[in-house]
């Protein structure tokens, strides 16, 4: 009888125990947004930490991927992730300047030669703090993801500074590129990523800029007649999550993302140039549009307009984080 009266206690709090258990067993969702396609590199990285996640996380940790803004678009996601709406984004580095203004390094024109360098600054002490720079804000920076040098895009041709004046083009929400586009006498327009063919289309812009990725795809359906391989600026992307959110994932998990994430970051930033140069190849072969190769000297004459925009930023971005950046060239 003792016995029984032992065991009866202990089988009811087991029972209501289990209801507890089958909750915590519920995995974690991550939702993954962005606004580009499934082809482009931010896009293929997406579908890569989802796959490797189900892989060595199943049961665990659950990974949603919403393309093309079917989830959020450009002007909400950041509030998505603050609000953890969103777990995960890959927004481009011009998306942060309110939050870290020295991260507007990356959107300085003409500040790296090639795209060696912006790896060799990634690598840099200065370029993790800059990872890590918003966390406070609610703002967790997991990796950078590279997609490319900028070229422009137009619908005449720009050979020289002077041909870009009085043509509207699409920027990225940063004061950075409105001030890279008036020192060529352009008109800056912000606009999200999925209005530009539209924009396009209406004539509200009449140009663009982006890696070859982004011009074909955010073109679509658009005759862009004339790209100018400048190879002037850097549209890369800062892997983040909301801060809360990734504290609160049990260590071990969180450990496994981590190398998830290290290993995906790789694959992206390797398959990058790959990537780019396919859209380049595939665009200038649809007949639409005619490739506008400048001279060293024509490079040299938009560096020159656009330079002075580094003095104007020097300040808020910081003149050691700039020295840091222009160091990993090697001219």
């Amino acid at each position: 009888m003792f016995k029984s009266l032992i065991v009866a206690p202990c089988t009811a709090l087991l029972l209501m125990l289990a209801p507890l258990a089958v909750e915590a067993a519920e995995p974690i969702v991550i939702k993954f947004a962005h606004v580009v396609g499934d082809d482009t590199p931010k896009g293929k990285g997406a579908l890569l930490f989802q796959k490797l996640v189900h892989e060595r996380l199943a049961g665990e940790v659950k990974v949603e991927v919403y393309p093309n803004s079917s989830l959020v678009g450009d002007a909400e996601e950041m509030q998505a992730l603050l609000d953890n709406k969103v777990q995960m984004l890959a927004p481009s580095l011009s998306k942060f300047t309110e939050f870290s203004p020295k991260l507007e390094v990356f959107d300085l024109p003409f500040l790296f030669d090639d795209e060696a360098a912006v790896a060799r600054f990634q690598k840099r002490e200065t370029s993790r703090e800059l990872l890590r720079s918003m966390a406070t804000r609610g703002i967790y920076g997991l990796a950078y993801w590279n997609n490319g040098l900028k070229q422009l895009s137009a619908s005449q041709p720009l050979r020289n500074p002077d041909d870009a004046a009085g043509l509207a083009f699409r920027i990225q929400p940063s004061p950075v590129l409105e001030a890279q586009f008036t020192a060529v006498d352009a008109k800056p327009v912000r606009l999200p990523f999925a209005d530009v063919a539209k924009a396009m289309q209406s004539g509200a812009v009449q140009g663009t800029e982006g890696p070859w990725s982004n011009i074909r795809g955010q073109n679509a359906g658009v005759k862009q007649s004339y790209v100018t391989e400048t190879n002037h600026g850097v549209l890369n992307y800062m892997l983040v999550t909301n801060s809360k959110f990734w504290t609160g994932i049990p260590f071990a998990v969180r450990s496994e993302l981590d190398n998830i994430i290290l290993e995906v970051t790789q694959t992206v930033n390797a398959e990058a140039a790959a990537i780019n140069q396919r859209e380049r190849e595939r665009l200038l072969a649809s007949g639409s549009t005619t490739l506008v190769t400048l001279t060293p000297e024509e490079r040299q004459a938009w560096r020159e307009r656009m330079q002075p925009v580094w003095k104007t930023f020097e300040a808020q971005i910081g003149a050691d984080v700039m020295r840091a950046a222009l160091t990993v060239n090697r001219r």
